[in-house]
């Protein structure tokens, strides 16, 4: 019998630890919400994952000191979960998290 009860639970690989199907269940429901956060840019058009953006205004790069130029291309952004910031990529900066209200959607 003591097999049976070992088979529910679920090994998690990116937390380590066994898992029963209701604590499964309640982080894929957590996970749900997460994905259903809507980000806006700067002018009201909708972004989401894999998008392309430019800056509409000159930002400083707090540890980088670095100054990203109005017009500058983001590739390939992605959405963090908070309505108000992108995660995404530049050239010798990693880690850059924009807000949304100072980029434009190309």
């Amino acid at each position: 019998m003591a097999g049976s009860d070992e088979e529910e639970y679920v090994y998690d690989e990116a937390s380590g630890e066994w898992l029963s199907p209701a604590e499964v269940a309640e982080r894929d429901t957590v996970d749900a919400d997460d994905e259903s956060v809507e980000v806006f840019d700067g002018v009201g058009n909708r972004l989401s994952d894999g998008d392309a953006v430019t800056l509409v205004k000159d930002l400083k790069v707090k540890g980088a000191g670095q100054v990203l130029k109005r017009g500058t291309l983001i590739k390939s952004i992605r959405l963090t979960g908070d309505a108000q910031e992108i995660d995404c990529r530049h050239d010798g900066i990693k880690g850059l998290v924009l807000r949304a209200e100072f980029v434009r959607k190309r």
